[in-house]
């Protein structure tokens, strides 16, 4: 086991023995290397990671049900690297992925929700009220959910390649999560596939359309400022991106396609954190 995970598990464990030992949640342990702490509310668990400084910026990685924070090397976008120089960069595992270290209930009867609270327990615990938004795919309906459900906290929002239903190819997030169930299930046996096809149910199925986490008339009505950047593959559908992007007042779109060559890549970074640096507060309204 390598210094650093060894690390991070040991503080893990000692937050967790103090908090059985006090009878209340203890707080996380200092930040371990690389800025990777935890956070802990209720039976939720999450790690979270912090670089940079200034204005807050929370980026919550691509990957599906698998989005953890170990994943921003291989992003078109790395949030953590691109923009640390600009921003206080946030970012953290969600519950239960693949790979890594945030752990909770699967909540069946309201997923989306959930993984806001997740979210947004997290900006508490830092006491940050409000922040810029960076979503790449699933984060895309992360972003969203986060506008619906605290509007006046979400200054202004990036999506990257968001999710979407396709509709000549439905049922690809679904099948995805079959395939995170099955890792989940050899690490909680104690989760039965009845719950995780419920909770699969009630993340994809119940509104099989748009983005799933809200709906059309939800952005047809949002006054967040947010810049689109479309992708085209089995997951992140064009046509979701074009129609987010023509929904929403506040909306703008980058160019498509935008991720080759790399000199248009890199004017699409710049924009976005030309973007983003345009809807941060002023120092005075902080």
């Amino acid at each position: 086991m390598d210094p650093i995970r060894r690390n991070i598990l040991a503080t893990g464990a000692a937050a967790t023995a103090i908090a059985a030992a006090s009878g209340v949640f203890a707080q996380p342990a200092a930040p371990t290397a690389a800025g990777i702490s935890f956070y802990q509310k209720g039976n939720v668990r999450i790690r979270y990671q912090e670089v940079g400084t200034g204005f807050p910026l929370f980026a919550i990685p691509g990957g599906g049900l698998n989005s953890r924070m170990g994943g921003w090397p291989n992003a078109v976008i790395n949030v953590m690297e691109h923009f640390k120089n600009d921003f206080r960069v946030i970012t953290m595992d969600q519950r239960n992925a693949t790979g890594g270290e945030s752990t909770g209930p699967v909540p069946v009867d309201d997923p989306w929700g959930a993984f806001a609270d997740d979210q947004l327990g997290l900006m508490d615990h830092l006491g940050i009220r409000q922040f810029l938004f960076f979503g790449n795919c699933i984060g895309g309906s992360f972003a969203l959910k986060l506008m619906e459900r605290a509007p006046d906290r979400i200054v202004a929002g990036v999506l990257s390649q968001p999710i979407g239903e396709r509709p000549e190819k439905p049922g690809v997030m679904y099948d995805s999560g079959l395939t995170w169930a099955k890792e989940l299930r050899e690490r909680r046996p104690d989760v039965s596939m009845e719950t995780i096809e419920k909770y699969l149910h009630n993340l994809y199925r119940v509104r099989p359309d748009f983005v799933y986490s809200v709906s059309r008339d939800f952005v047809r009505n949002c006054q967040t400022p947010m810049l689109v950047l479309p992708d085209d593959t089995a997951a992140h559908a064009y046509q979701t991106a074009v129609d987010v992007a023509s929904l929403a007042p506040k909306a703008d779109v980058s160019v498509y396609p935008w991720k080759d060559p790399p000199e248009l890549k890199a004017r699409t970074i710049n924009r976005v954190r030309t973007f983003l640096k345009a809807h941060q507060p002023s120092t005075a309204a902080r």
